[in-house]
């Protein structure tokens, strides 16, 4: 069966071109090029993925993109022309799972994409993919029988990691989950939990998270 990608954009060019790529690969793709017509569309049909331009009339994109997370974990690909690192990071707070600046390669767009449907699809069964088991109780990791004690906040930190993995979490999201009394604390602090995380993994000859420059951090397979 072919998955059902839903478009938002509002250049007709841009659009347009999506589409015909999209439908040559072997997607199924509905196009809309306003932002207030999706929450209404999505509510009535179903869709695999959305790919969400982010300066869209009636509701920009990073709106949008909050709303539809607090509804549904449907994997979102922002495109944007803005490449500022704030709007980038901002993107990922609210809830994207991938960013692609335009001017953008349409074969690059279907990789993508496709990258982000695995994952998608993978997390439910990511338990079963990982390759240590983390006690959340007991503060620890398992991997070949042998037991690594983690901190209360690495536990946390790896956690959140291992809820989506290959989803970027950016520095800020990696605090919230991290800390219960939200304290604010600065990126050196979280860099400073998940490099000491990495050194503890590394003794037991895992190296599953990955640095994303400029964004954050994700847990690969």
């Amino acid at each position: 069966m072919r998955s059902q990608v839903l478009v938002v954009e509002d250049e007709p060019r841009i659009a347009t071109a999506l589409r015909d790529y999209l439908e040559a690969s072997e997607f199924e793709v509905t196009v809309l090029d306003r932002g207030d017509l999706v929450t209404d569309w999505l509510r009535l049909n179903h869709a695999d993925a959305v790919l969400l331009d982010v300066m869209l009339p009636g509701i920009d994109g990073l709106t949008l993109c909050r709303e539809i997370r607090r509804a549904s974990e449907i994997p979102i690909l922002m495109l944007t022309a803005r490449v500022e690192d704030v709007d980038r990071l901002l993107g990922l707070e609210l809830g994207a799972d991938d960013y692609i600046c335009k001017p953008f390669n349409l074969r690059e767009v279907v990789l993508r994409l496709r990258a982000v449907l695995r994952r998608f699809h993978a997390t439910a069964t990511s338990g079963d993919l990982l390759p240590f088991e983390l006690d959340t109780d007991r503060l620890e990791v398992v991997h070949d029988g042998r037991k690594l004690a983690l901190t209360p906040v690495e536990t946390r930190l790896l956690a959140k990691l291992c809820e989506r993995p290959g989803k970027i979490y950016s520095r800020s999201q990696l605090q919230d989950a991290a800390y219960d009394d939200h304290r604010v604390v600065n990126d050196r602090t979280v860099d400073s939990h998940v490099r000491n995380l990495r050194r503890k993994l590394e003794s037991f000859g895992l190296d599953p998270i990955a640095s994303v420059y400029g964004v954050g951090f994700r847990l690969q397979l």
